[in-house]
């Protein structure tokens, strides 16, 4: 478990599912635009909670996820989730996330992000951390802007997200970039 004020990052657990799907429901609007979708001809299908923690905890038992659920003030309202986690001469991931928009704006998303690559950096072990971020959502540039990370790309119809392969530009961090972690650089910011 990490923890920074008001902000507590866990494991997420088969037992958040009531809270996790409430706060899905209540944020279908505000999180439609960024979420990814099968591409038509997939032989896979969107699946519910239960299939969805089953895959990320199997991941996770491989050492290839870190999935989280963010909690505020002992409340679900989110998930910051590690991804694609690559060991041998790589050690980096890169990383995903959600928030409930009743707390959005508050700078719990750049604290959140910046607690887990913190974790990835230090006692993980990775040297290296990506974000990719589509040029419109202005909410999650905002989260690239106040860590500070450095755009090293553009991937142009990188997922499929909304119904469309869509564009995303690429941020990273790296161990030698931030020697005194992330939090703190929020904490200034």
């Amino acid at each position: 478990m990490l923890q920074h004020g008001a902000v507590t990052l866990r494991p997420i657990e088969g037992t958040d599912g009531r809270d996790w799907q409430a706060v899905r429901e209540r944020n279908i609007e505000w999180l439609r635009r960024w979420e990814a979708t099968m591409p038509p001809g997939s032989s896979q299908r969107a699946t519910g909670y239960r299939d969805v923690i089953r895959h990320l905890r199997k991941l996770a038992r491989e050492g290839a996820s870190l999935p989280f659920a963010i909690e505020v003030d002992d409340q679900f309202s989110g998930q910051v989730t590690v991804n694609n986690v690559q060991r041998g001469s790589a050690q980096s991931a890169s990383v995903g996330y959600w928030l409930d928009q009743r707390v959005a704006g508050r700078g719990i998303m750049p604290l959140a992000v910046a607690m887990v690559v913190d974790h990835c950096l230090g006692p993980v072990g990775l040297h290296r951390i990506e974000v990719c971020v589509r040029p419109e959502n202005s909410n999650s540039l905002r989260v690239v802007e106040k860590l500070g990370l450095t755009e090293v790309g553009y991937a142009p119809r990188f997922l499929h997200i909304d119904g469309d392969w869509r564009d995303h530009r690429i941020f990273q961090v790296t161990a030698e970039d931030c020697p005194g972690g992330l939090v703190e650089r929020v904490r200034r910011h």
